[in-house]
């Protein structure tokens, strides 16, 4: 059953990325010769589509994940019995909950992805963003669940490494690697131990302990804070003392 799960989890980065490389460099072909100025402009317009796809792509699958567990705990207590609906609150906790999660660390994300790995200009970020929303829609119709943040980051290295001349910062692609592998192992042991924390305490000690790290996180990411006023700001490599983030970001 891990197997099933874990093999696309880690293909599917993969995938992305040489969807996303042909792409662009298809991109590029077909653009040679235009003016800079007038392919800058038109794929700032398609970016938009391809960024709407991406969001489409990402509730068809990180929110059914979640809602899916949710409701799954609520069937093994007893607190639910439909195994053919999810209840209404629990939809519009999860929408909150990641669409709260992007307002706070979204920016953060951003500058890794668009200025960290590659330094993106429109014809890829339409590329990676295209190839991220094919791979992930895809994923969701035949039932695998995925990343979008390893699915998009297989993009962004696809779309650098096919346009002509473009730098892939490789050793910041590595740190994200080593952060989800941390991810994993964390979570897991997270689990536990907010289990024994509800079992020994009562549920009510869990949501005050996560409260009170999450409060930790959120104060300890203001010192140095990216928003959009310096998201697109020259990249500054700080791998010597960087270490990588619970999400994927590098610090």
């Amino acid at each position: 059953m891990l197997g099933k799960v874990a093999i696309p989890a880690i293909a599917s980065p993969v995938v992305a990325g040489v969807v996303a490389a042909a792409g662009t460099w298809c991109v590029y072909r077909i653009t040679v010769g235009v003016a800079t100025r007038y392919t800058e402009r038109g794929f700032r317009w398609g970016q938009i589509g391809s960024a709407s796809l991406v969001s489409l792509a990402h509730g068809t699958n990180d929110a059914q994940k979640t809602m899916g567990v949710i409701t799954l705990a609520l069937i093994g207590s007893g607190h639910w019995s439909s195994t053919s609906a999810i209840p209404l609150w629990v939809k519009v906790a999860c929408a909150l909950a990641i669409a709260l999660g992007t307002y706070l660390g979204g920016w953060r994300i951003i500058r890794t992805l668009g200025k960290g790995l590659i330094e993106i200009a429109p014809p890829q970020g339409l590329s990676a963003e295209t190839a991220s929303a094919a791979t992930i829609l895809v994923s969701s119709h035949l039932g695998p669940a995925l990343s979008t943040t390893h699915v998009t980051t297989g993009s962004v290295l696809g779309a650098g490494v096919g346009r002509p001349g473009a730098t892939v910062r490789w050793r910041v692609a590595g740190r994200m690697v080593v952060a989800w592998l941390i991810t994993m192992s964390a979570a897991g042991a997270v689990g536990a131990a907010t289990w024994w924390l509800a079992h020994l305490l009562g549920a009510s000690a869990v949501v005050a302990v996560l409260a009170a790290l999450s409060g930790v996180m959120y104060l300890r990411s203001r010192r140095d804070t990216v928003h959009a006023g310096n998201v697109n700001d020259d990249w500054q490599d700080r791998s010597r003392t960087a270490r990588p983030t619970m999400a994927g970001g590098v610090r």
